[in-house]
């Protein structure tokens, strides 16, 4: 009998980005797909996100001023999915990462379901309708919780969405598996009532890419 490889959704974290940590100096570069730098004792995790700066050489540009997901990290290096093969960037820059605080009191979530754009390109010597697929949307995330204001990832939520900025959020599955997306907040309600507590849902739109690390 075949053992389930079935990821339990029990001991999941929904995290939202609240700050920058200290900058982490680049050691190393490894040039390709994916990127690889060194950074001794980094302390990044897997689905961080970290902007770069610093970086020298002809293509530098190609890295400096981006904000690139955590992929494959070991103790003094990490990975991220940029296609830097034959470049020339001189590693003596740095990363600052994303800090996070976790949303407390997460009873489900969905979402991350976006799909591609259908792009017609039937023409008139077409047999029958010809398509081909255009950029993703990579649609919403959506969680639904027991509402808390005075727990600090809630608040930051609720600031998000009053403000209108877009943040950085991850969700981190038991096995380890991060999922690291930026959305926006486009609503955080309440609801309740009889011999209940307090219930909330926010809904989160993704804008660019999903990144599993």
């Amino acid at each position: 009998m075949t053992t389930s490889t079935a990821i339990s959704a029990q001991g999941s974290t929904i995290q939202i980005s609240t700050g920058t940590g200290g900058a982490k100096t680049i050691t190393a570069i490894a040039v390709g797909n994916p990127t690889v730098l060194t950074s001794t004792a980094h302390g990044f995790s897997n689905g961080d996100v970290v902007a770069l700066s610093g970086l020298t050489g002809a293509d530098a540009a190609t890295l400096n001023g981006q904000s690139v997901v955590v992929q494959f990290k070991t103790a003094n290096t990490f990975a991220f999915s940029i296609d830097t093969t034959g470049k020339t960037i001189t590693a003596s820059g740095t990363a600052t990462p994303n800090t996070y605080t976790t949303i407390a009191n997460i009873k489900d979530f969905s979402g991350l379901d976006g799909s591609a754009a259908d792009i017609d390109v039937t023409h008139i010597g077409s047999t029958a309708k010809e398509f081909r697929p255009g950029l993703v949307d990579n649609g919403g995330f959506n969680c639904n919780l027991d509402l808390d204001n005075s727990d600090p990832g809630q608040l930051a939520v609720r600031a998000a969405q009053v403000a209108g900025v877009v943040k950085q959020f991850k969700l981190i599955l038991p096995n380890a598996n991060v999922a690291s997306f930026a959305g926006y907040v486009k609503k955080f309600g309440a609801s309740g009532g009889v011999d209940a507590v307090v219930k909330s849902a926010f809904d989160v739109k993704i804008t660019g890419a999903v990144t599993w690390a």
